[in-house]
C-alpha cells in the first residue's frame, strides 16, 4: 500500500518532466522573451528553475542549508549555453534525490529538518506553476494530467495571499482576480498568474 508521500512523488514527478518536455523546446532566440514572472526574461526563469531544482536536490539529500547551493549565478551560464540540457540534467538530480529522501529535507530558514511531504509539496506546486510560465512565454498550450491539477491545487490553495507577496523575492505574485475555466486557471490565479496572459510580442 502506497503512502502519501509516495503518491505525491509520482505527481510530483510528472509534473517535473511536463516542465522538461516544455523546456526542451526553448531555443537559443527564446531566452530574451518576456515571461508572466514580472522582471524576468525566459532565460532567468529558466536559471531560476535549474538552480530551485539543485538547491531542493541537496535538501533532499540533507544538505540545503548552504545558501551557495541556491545562487542562481551558479548555474546561469550553463542555462544560457545549454537551456535544455542544462535543465533536464537538473531535473534528473532533484527526482533521483527526492525519490531517495528520508523523511526529512534540510531547508535555509526553515531548519535541517522540514517534513519532506510539505517540501515536496513546495517544490511540486512551484513546478505545476514554472512549466506553465515556460509555455505561455513561448506562446503555447500547457496541459498536465487532471490527477496533477486535483492534486495541486489544494495545495496552492494552502498559500496565503497577503502583501509579503509583494515583497522582494517572494515566492509568488498577490492572487489575481479573473476568469477561471478550470482548476488549473484557478490554480495559476491564486498563485498570482494571469491565465490569458501572452506576451506583448504575440498580443500585435
Amino acid at each position: 500500500m502506497s503512502s502519501p508521500l509516495a503518491d505525491l512523488l509520482a505527481l510530483h514527478r510528472t509534473a517535473v518532466l511536463a516542465s522538461v518536455d516544455i523546456v526542451n523546446t526553448v531555443g537559443a532566440d527564446d531566452l530574451s522573451r518576456e515571461t508572466p514572472c514580472a522582471g524576468w526574461d525566459l532565460g532567468e526563469l529558466l536559471a531560476h528553475m535549474t538552480v530551485q531544482h539543485r538547491g531542493f536536490a541537496a535538501a533532499a539529500r540533507g544538505t540545503g542549508g548552504d545558501p551557495a547551493i541556491w545562487n542562481i549565478d551558479t548555474v546561469r551560464e550553463a542555462v544560457l549555453a545549454d537551456p535544455a540540457g542544462a535543465y533536464a540534467e537538473s531535473a534528473d538530480d532533484v527526482l533521483e534525490a527526492f525519490a531517495g529522501a528520508t523523511g526529512t529535507f534540510n531547508l535555509p530558514d526553515l531548519g535541517p529538518n522540514f517534513p519532506a511531504e510539505a517540501a515536496v509539496g513546495f517544490h511540486f506546486i512551484d513546478y505545476v506553476v514554472h512549466g506553465w510560465d515556460v509555455a505561455a512565454s513561448l506562446g503555447k498550450p500547457y496541459r498536465l494530467p487532471a490527477a496533477v491539477i486535483e492534486t495541486a491545487l489544494p495545495v496552492a490553495e494552502i498559500v496565503p495571499d497577503g502583501e509579503f507577496r509583494t515583497m522582494p523575492n517572494a515566492p509568488f505574485a498577490p492572487a489575481q482576480n479573473g476568469e477561471a475555466a478550470n482548476d488549473f486557471d484557478r490554480l495559476l490565479l491564486h498563485l498570482g498568474r494571469i491565465p490569458q496572459w501572452r506576451p506583448q510580442a504575440d498580443q500585435s
